[in-house]
């Protein structure tokens, strides 16, 4: 049996691709489950966008309510709550699906992830019972309540608060919640409010024909107009003592353990809304026409193809490796502790890689609609195209789930704690790296080999990223977690090691495991790893010139720098028209 991996533990240690899971692993009952999600959005949301937009006749009650039907909101929930209990990758294969359906991909993702699943993984028995299959089925739709107007990243800043009552049978909640997502038509709502003068929040079940629920009017939004958003009130609201979830003052653990969640599943929704932005674009590249000929042959616009299939397979094969860690640690954890124990321990394990997703997948997203209005020019501006859509809807996935600059934090943060814990050697080996500084010579990219050259690329910039940790935490001792431009710096460069790794390990599966051709991935490869190290220098030296001051230790640390941050060099410009190509050919993505 094969070691379960640590959260984060890709900084100290090799994986063998062999040990991954990679998309091209889908059985079949996984595609089926991929093919409804396809069908249902093919058959009730692209004719609909208009409508979603506009929120006509309830029309988003309506889709979850069918979408519970066809038993699209219980992939995750166990069969005995109606549900169908499947695994983690099946279901962040259904978040990548409908991650395409622009504001109906919000709605479903809420309802599904932070509006069912703190009932399901801290409610007890009853509490499952009463709500979750109502919310499986469709019949409820969940809302999570956690954002105030002075309390946002700070959650627990929050000022709602909670009293027990005088016959002790309910807890009175009085507050304001904002940005809450389909509180149009939500009925469960798990709030979060601190009891009496507790320093830490707890979180209740509200219904919402609880007396003293009150809305605000939907919020006029930049992007997801079809996402219900309105604000809460709670004026004196009676909460049975009984809809206490889990115990008193365990709310922010809650709240902290579901935004690991719906980071790594954001790494799934973008996926889906990536692919079809790539579609969009190559559809439109083949069809117009400048100077006599389509402009997907011209050079600027291939780069930008190519450019968006990089990033796009790059983050698909981050975001499976991560998820099969997931259903990896629940197998090797039941009989000690419950499915449901297990799967929010497996969400706080790797928040490192959770975060990064969250971080990597919104900023890929972004650049891949980005280029896409440029693609389509003048059209892409206007409203006519669904590329205009999907330029809008992007831009809150940077703020979604914790900001960016929070899981950037939360990735060093996580890190450097358990550096710090000797969960893994990460401070040993960074303390080596920094020792034989003095002693590196030449160039370290001259590997043989295909994948050893790879690899060897990849090791070098980890023992780079160990070394910028093992001189900040030096330089900084318990002050390091105030130093956000340097830690930004060392976080942009943690996302990118496994990012370009997990691709590398999905690429040498699929052709030494599966024997799959592999040439036009192996372009893809190049290209990102070469970009990854010319990245990766750039940060390091940004972050050593921001805090050395002692020459020589500057200049020992710019040799590491130099010497770590090598690669082979590739001909990006061949590289990137290949993969073009195939994306022309085809018509859409294909990798």
């Amino acid at each position: 049996m094969k070691k379960l991996v640590k959260g984060g533990e890709f900084m100290v240690q090799d994986i063998d691709a062999a040990d991954i899971f990679i998309p091209e692993e889908f059985d079949e009952e996984q595609q089926m489950v991929a093919q409804t999600c396809r069908d249902f959005l093919d058959a009730e949301v692209f004719p609909n966008l208009e409508k979603i937009d506009k929120q006509e006749n309830n029309i988003g009650r309506t889709l979850i309510e069918k979408a519970g039907e066809l038993g699209l909101l219980g992939i995750s929930t166990p069969e005995e709550l109606e549900g169908f209990g499947q695994s983690f990758v099946t279901s962040m294969l259904a978040s990548e699906v409908m991650g395409s359906a622009y504001s109906f991909a919000v709605t479903y993702s809420c309802h599904t992830g932070i509006g069912t699943m703190p009932i399901l993984y801290f409610g007890n028995e009853e509490q499952k019972q009463k709500y979750i299959p109502a919310l499986t089925m469709g019949e409820k739709v969940g809302c999570y309540c956690l954002t105030e107007p002075g309390a946002g990243s700070d959650a627990n800043s929050g000022k709602t608060k909670a009293t027990l009552s005088e016959d002790g049978k309910h807890y009175i909640l009085n507050g304001q919640k904002m940005w809450i997502t389909n509180t149009g038509f939500g009925d469960i709502f798990t709030v979060f409010a601190k009891i009496d003068n507790d320093r830490v929040l707890s979180a209740f079940i509200v219904e919402r024909d609880y007396p003293g629920v009150k809305f605000n009017p939907e919020e006029k939004k930049l992007g997801i107009k079809g996402s219900s958003t309105r604000q809460i009130f709670l004026e004196d609201c009676m909460v049975p003592v009984e809809n206490l979830l889990w115990e008193r003052g365990k709310g922010f653990r809650i709240a902290l353990d579901i935004l690991h969640m719906g980071r790594i599943k954001l790494g799934g929704n973008v996926l889906g809304a990536a692919k079809m932005a790539i579609d969009q674009s190559v559809n439109y590249s083949n069809e117009r026409k400048q100077f006599g000929k389509s402009i997907s042959n011209f050079g600027a616009i291939k780069y930008k193809l190519a450019e968006q299939a990089i990033r796009t397979f790059a983050n698909e094969s981050a975001v499976y490796r991560a998820s099969s860690n997931v259903d990896e640690y629940v197998a090797a954890h039941l009989g000690e502790e419950t499915k449901e124990q297990a799967i929010v321990h497996a969400f706080e394990e790797y928040a490192v890689e959770a975060a990064i997703l969250k971080v990597y997948g919104s900023e890929m997203l972004d650049y891949v609609v980005d280029e896409g209005v440029q693609i389509h020019g003048g059209m892409g501006y206007s409203a006519e195209m669904r590329i205009e859509r999907g330029y809008r809807d992007s831009r809150i996935n940077r703020i979604f789930e914790g900001t960016n600059e929070i899981n950037r934090l939360v990735t060093i943060d996580t890190l450097n704690k358990r550096g710090a814990k000797k969960d893994y050697d990460l401070y040993g080996q960074g303390e080596a790296v920094v020792a034989g500084l003095a002693d590196l010579d030449g160039c370290s990219c001259c590997v043989d080999g295909y994948y050893e050259n790879k690899l060897a690329t990849i090791q070098n910039l980890k023992a780079l990223g160990k070394m910028l940790l093992t001189a900040v935490s030096k330089a900084f001792g318990r002050k390091m977690m105030n130093e956000q431009m340097i830690l930004n710096n060392i976080s942009n460069i943690v996302a990118r090691i496994y990012v370009a790794e997990s691709t590398m390990l999905r690429v040498k599966k699929k052709e030494e495991v599966h024997g799959m051709d592999v040439a036009i991935n192996k372009d893809i490869l190049d290209c990102l790893v070469y970009d990854t190290a010319e990245f990766i220098r750039k940060e390091a030296k940004d972050c050593i010139n921001s805090f050395v001051e002692d020459k020589e230790e500057f200049d020992l640390y710019n040799k590491g720098i130099k010497y770590y941050s090598c690669a082979k060099g590739v001909n990006v410009k061949a590289a990137r028209e290949r993969i073009a190509d195939v994306l022309i050919e085809e018509n859409k993505y294909c990798f």
